[in-house]
């Protein structure tokens, strides 16, 4: 009785460890920023977005990032306005997404570190095979994930109209920085 008393603790200790081992692995971002750089030899403009979603798990590596496109802003409402309709097409392409898994990480280090997330990248309904690098800082209830990376227009079948050409680089820098929170629920 006592061996059989024993071995249902043993249990019940491994199932709250592994239960709490799962909650303090997932974290989740609500407001993460998201900004691109088109430069030409005419123009560089920048648009941003507050409104980055993204989940991170350290126990399985897994990542999934996503951006609803009509919340980037210029600074130019028109711009915007052309941008979303002509360009993005956000009314059947409203998101842009990227998931993946997350290589690097040293769960003994406590310092930032440098990391790569290799998964795939959908915009405009194209998804393409992308490996990221980025930066990544653990604390007890957070992750803080900063990463850069180059996405051309025309990979995800975006045209750019020969008027504008000067204007508007095929070639965007992307660059995400983001507070992941610890979630409370497995």
């Amino acid at each position: 009785m006592k061996n059989s008393s024993a071995i249902v603790l043993l249990v019940i200790a491994i199932v709250l460890v592994s239960s709490s081992r799962l909650i303090a692995q997932t974290f989740s971002a609500d407001q993460g920023k998201v900004e691109f750089i088109s430069k030409t030899s005419i123009e560089t403009f920048t648009g941003t977005s507050n409104e980055l979603k993204g989940l991170l798990d350290l126990e399985t590596k897994k990542l999934d990032f996503y951006i609803d496109l009509n919340t980037l802003r210029t600074g130019i409402n028109l711009r915007d306005e052309h941008m979303r309709e002509s360009y993005l097409e956000t009314k059947k392409y409203p998101f842009a997404e990227f998931t993946g898994i997350l290589n690097g990480y040293n769960q003994a280090r406590k310092d930032t570190q440098s990391v790569i997330a290799v998964g795939t990248f959908s915009l405009h309904g194209v998804t393409t095979t992308r490996t990221i690098q980025g930066r990544i800082f653990v604390s007890s209830d957070h992750i803080y994930v900063e990463a850069n990376w180059e996405v051309m227009l025309t990979d995800h079948k975006i045209t750019i109209p020969k008027v504008l050409f000067l204007k508007l680089a095929d070639r965007q820098e992307v660059r995400i920085q983001t507070r992941l929170n610890r979630k409370d629920t497995p």
